[in-house]
């Protein structure tokens, strides 16, 4: 940090090799102290803490100001570095072998009281974000940013030395059906349209492979209109990037490489390459998810071959009909009380269990606690144990049914166990690993109709082709590929379709009529017959990804000004409302009508 008129050093910087210099710091009060009338006060910045000392005979008019400093006052003082006195050392701090005995002291701005205190963790968030740039100066959110900060760094250095050129693409967009809901922009000079804020800049990306750029990035502003919660917003930032002439092991290699340079300038770490790789089925199989959590064990056991010839009709009539009997062990949590019991259960409904109580058996104290247990034979039995390595402390959870829906019931219950066991309260492994062969296509029961799983530009692995021809949809795998750590998607991607008739045989699987297609996609459909090129890419949360390399569990722990679980910014009270001439401006007319004070005590409380 550069010398200013304000200092000279920065909070940080003083050690006892310049004991006997004169220096100027500025910063806040970070605390005060009176011991006996000489005021001790520790003077912070963004680097971090220095202890200064005003002594009357040094300045009896300074000395006699300190005594009115409080804290997150703004000050400039100036002075000369000393040793501590021996025994007060303190090793906390970088600082902590030298202080500063003030001659001259400036107050630059006085503090109110504060809406809380800086130097203690608030449960309350509305109000840290209330008042975020008071949460801000906190060191722990101060590391958060800077954070941020070399990762963003190390990104744009090794996506140019690999050749990738930053482009930025329009906020102003089309809106086009990707999965989410779009925010909406009236467009004044064209009355009666409306632009979308871009959830992702997929297509502007493809079309740049088009035009020939080879390698693209962006470090892009992404915006869906979405329930939130503690890794989601309504506006996040993705590292987004493109490249032609690329195969997904090139990809692969590539992302590898920038996450190996993140974390290093980030977090100071090296990571291991190449990450593991699993299978989409694979994942669901052992994990109950699409992003596993590697960490730990407890993976899910198929009992299909224990039950084959159950006489226990539930079991048996789930297995004739194409289902499955699964289990997983929660190791050594027999001991769980009735209220996690009852979590865990509520979890299992949530993910789609028919019934309202998970089956399960427990060993304790050597004896088999179970409604199952004597329904079972005795060669289930021991085929049981040793399956799911059930002993001593151990409680196994069971659930028949589909396939998949009975592993999503399984992961649930995997995660919200090892939660309650605290298992990885003290972990600090990074397991990244990449689920691939994704399928293309999942049927919306609730909407009638095939949907892209990633995204409709998604390509379909050349030799599944042929089975999307023949209309077998649900066999056909995309060549799609996510990164996940410690069970959180960093991000996602794909190889894309690039020729127009592919991409025109994908909306229509996806239920895109013709007209549509020329409405909404005509643009990249016809782009797509000029020469364009294979590619594919990918986009990593730069939010998650930071969070992670912080420790954080909380995206919004590592944004400067991000919103609150209901999609507002308290500090500058928006969304907020617009009076009727803007309205008018943009030909829009209001139709809500807020509540009445009587008819808000009329309504039944939230449940």
């Amino acid at each position: 940090m550069s010398q200013t008129p304000y200092r000279t050093h920065h909070c940080n910087e003083l050690r006892p090799e310049h004991i006997g210099m004169n220096v100027t710091l500025s910063g806040w009060v970070n605390s005060a102290r009176d011991q006996g009338g000489v005021i001790f006060v520790d003077l912070r910045d963004r680097e971090g803490v220095t202890q200064i000392v005003f002594r009357s005979e040094e300045n009896p008019e300074a000395a006699k100001a300190s005594h009115k400093l409080r804290d997150e006052d703004v000050i400039q003082v100036s002075g000369k570095v000393v040793k501590r006195l021996e025994g007060t050392d303190n090793d906390k701090l970088a600082t902590g072998n030298v202080e500063l005995v003030v001659s001259d002291l400036k107050v630059l701005n006085k503090a109110a009281v504060l809406p809380f205190q800086i130097d203690k963790e608030l449960s309350n968030e509305d109000l840290r974000l209330k008042y975020r740039y008071l949460d801000l100066r906190r060191p722990r959110m101060n590391k958060n940013l800077r954070l941020r900060h070399r990762a963003v760094k190390a990104t744009r250095d090794f996506l140019d030395s690999a050749g990738f050129v930053e482009v930025e693409t329009p906020i102003l967009s089309k809106s086009t059906p990707e999965g989410a809901r779009d925010f909406l922009v009236p467009a004044r000079l064209n009355p009666g349209r409306f632009y979308a804020l871009p959830q992702a800049p997929q297509q502007y990306k493809q079309m740049l492979m088009v035009a020939g750029l080879e390698r693209y990035f962006q470090i892009a502003r992404c915006f869906r209109d979405e329930d939130l919660r503690a890794d989601r917003q309504p506006e996040f930032t993705q590292i987004d990037l493109e490249a032609s002439f690329i195969t997904e092991e090139d990809m692969y290699s590539l992302v590898e490489g920038l996450l190996q340079s993140v974390f290093k300038a980030a977090r100071g770490v090296d990571i291991p390459t190449p990450f593991p790789r699993m299978t989409w089925k694979e994942a669901m199989d052992r994990y109950g998810i699409d992003k596993p959590d590697t960490r730990f064990g407890n993976e899910i056991v198929d009992l299909g071959d224990v039950f084959a010839n159950t006489e226990f009709k539930i079991f048996r009539n789930v297995l004739q009909s194409g289902g499955v009997v699964r289990a997983i062990n929660a190791k050594g949590f027999a001991c769980l009380t009735t209220g996690q019991m009852n979590r865990l259960n509520e979890i299992a409904v949530q993910a789609g269990l028919p019934v309202k109580n998970l089956a399960f058996i427990k060993l304790e104290n050597g004896e088999y606690k179970s409604p199952l247990w004597r329904i079972f034979t005795e060669e289930e039995k021991a085929a049981v144990i040793a399956k799911t390595n059930l002993a001593e402390g151990d409680i196994v959870f069971f659930v028949a049914g589909p396939w998949e829906s009975t592993c999503t019931i399984l992961g649930r219950v995997r995660l919200e166990a090892a939660a309650m066991q605290e298992t990885l309260k003290d972990s600090d492994a990074l397991n990244f690993l990449w689920v691939v062969d994704f399928p293309l296509l999942a049927y919306s029961e609730e909407d009638a109709k095939w949907c892209a799983v990633h995204h409709p530009f998604t390509r379909p692995k050349t030799e599944d082709i042929p089975l999307l021809e023949a209309g077998e949809y649900a066999k056909v795998r995309a060549v799609a590929y996510d990164v996940v750590l410690n069970g959180t998607e960093l991000g996602g991607g794909s190889l894309r379709i690039h020729e127009s008739d592919l991409q025109a045989k994908m909306f229509t699987v996806l239920g895109v009529n013709d007209h549509e297609q020329q409405e909404m996609f005509g643009h990249i459909l016809e782009a797509f017959q000029f020469g364009a090129p294979p590619h594919g890419g990918l986009a990593l949360g730069l939010d998650r990804l930071v969070m992670l390399a912080a420790g954080e569990d909380s995206i919004r722990e590592v944004i400067a000004f991000p919103k609150n679980n209901r999609g507002q910014e308290l500090m500058t009270q928006s969304p907020s409302t617009a009076d009727f001439k803007q309205l008018r401006e943009i030909y829009i007319q209001s139709t809500f009508k807020p509540k009445t004070k009587e008819e808000e005590q009329k309504a039944p409380a939230a449940v």
